[in-house]
């Protein structure tokens, strides 16, 4: 059957598509907590049963957030019809908080024009829609074709992943043995296929005082004061120093092809009291000030010589001033990764983009981390991509939305990528 018949099955969906990205949204899959994981699974569950998969629901028992007030439940959908490869649709199915801001229900799933809004729209309840689409598409008119086709739903990506993709890669569900192509639909925009991501390395800074009366700090020692001159040095040195290292990864926007540093949080001193409390703070010197950096960092750079940075401002601000003592404690890291330009599926999905769009594909890395990493981390699986409607900038946003077309487009270069890699 022709590329033709594949593209109108996929057109003739379009209604479904844009059915099952609302009811996707309707589900207040919000993280954190972590609601609705086990409703949205099985409500996926449901709809792929019927098209002939074998479905497990997969809680990640152990899991950084696993709990039994809020199970991180993930599903891993499966159609095998013999000998062949695998093709792997990886979604998230978390979202992250409303925020302020929004002239729309966030959870309405309200379609105005080519545009369906909602938390999650475009990041990626969109991308994971029209993955199912492309796969109901591709099964309706090549019933025989070989190997396997694979969905999922996964928890937690927002946060780090460990409750999902992390989990179900320590399980061997990513081994290379068992599936041969990952598709990541987060929302890069539909002509754009991501290749990896930069790397991420976050960690605490705590500076130490000594509790005094607030009339007489000069009995004490701030801890605050400390940490300002902390960020007052990264000011002076470390920051300029990240503008000044650039990297030859595609990463998208232009500000993120240098290495980056977000401080982001900081506390210190007496901590902050519930709503109701109506009195007065206490009249102390700080003895505890604590930031969490958020460092981003390229493949031209490694984690030593990140955490090397770090501790070089921390022993130079030791150096200049008396008492100073602090803590460095490291949260987590994930290393960049770059999948090869040649790489099968990158191929494939660039041949389909030139096909459905009649334009060629651009390359691109992401500024931030996402679910490629425990692909290529934990499951050793390199041939994997992020490929997917939306627009990145719309990701975390008030009215964030998707646009149907792009869906239909992607579902489109999707479903061709099905019938290059399984025919």
């Amino acid at each position: 059957m022709s590329d033709t018949a594949l593209l109108a099955a996929v057109a003739a969906r379009r209604d479904a598509l844009i059915a099952l990205t609302q009811d996707l949204i309707r589900f207040p899959t919000l993280n954190p907590p972590g609601l609705q994981y086990l409703e949205i699974c099985e409500y996926l569950a449901d709809r792929l049963r019927a098209q002939g998969f074998t479905v497990e629901m997969i809680r990640a028992h152990g899991a950084i957030a696993d709990s039994d007030t809020y199970p991180r439940w993930n599903m891993v959908a499966r159609l095998e019809r013999g000998p062949g490869e695998c093709v792997h649709f990886n979604s998230h199915h978390d979202v992250v908080a409303v925020g302020h801001g929004w002239t729309r229900d966030p959870f309405g799933g309200e379609l105005d024009g080519d545009r369906i809004y909602g938390r999650g729209a475009c990041d990626m309840k969109g991308g994971l829609a029209a993955s199912i689409i492309a796969a109901e598409a591709f099964i309706a008119t090549h019933p025989d074709f070989n190997g396997a086709i694979e969905i999922s739903a996964t928890a937690d990506e927002e946060s780090g992943g460990y409750g999902g993709v992390a989990y179900l890669a320590e399980q061997g569900y990513f081994h290379p043995d068992r599936v041969q192509h990952v598709i990541i639909p987060e929302p890069l925009n539909k002509d754009r296929i991501c290749l990896g991501h930069r790397g991420v390395w976050w960690a605490e800074i705590e500076t130490h005082g000594r509790i005094a009366h607030g009339s007489m700090p000069f009995l004490g020692d701030c801890a605050v004061r400390h940490m300002g001159a902390v960020l007052a040095e990264m000011e002076a040195s470390l920051f300029p120093l990240l503008a000044t290292k650039r990297t030859d990864m595609p990463v998208v926007p232009e500000g993120a092809k240098q290495s980056t540093m977000n401080i982001n949080a900081i506390h210190g001193g007496e901590p902050v009291q519930e709503a109701d409390y109506t009195g007065l703070p206490a009249a102390c010197v700080p003895d505890r000030c604590k930031i969490t950096i958020d460092r981003r960092y390229l493949i031209e750079e490694n984690e030593g010589e990140v955490r090397a940075e770090i501790i070089a401002v921390l022993e130079k601000v030791k150096a200049e001033r008396p008492d100073f003592h602090y803590e460095l404690n490291e949260l987590w890291s994930v290393s960049p990764t770059m999948t090869d330009r040649n790489a099968p599926v990158v191929k494939t999905v660039e041949a389909a983009i030139s096909k459905v769009l009649e334009t060629q594909a651009e390359f691109v890395v992401s500024p931030g981390t996402y679910d490629q990493k425990h692909i290529d981390r934990i499951g050793t699986l390199k041939n994997c991509i992020a490929y997917g409607p939306g627009i990145l900038d719309l990701a975390h946003q008030p009215d964030e939305w998707v646009g149907v077309q792009d869906m239909e487009d992607s579902a489109k270069v999707m479903a061709l990528t099905l019938a290059e890699l399984l025919l």
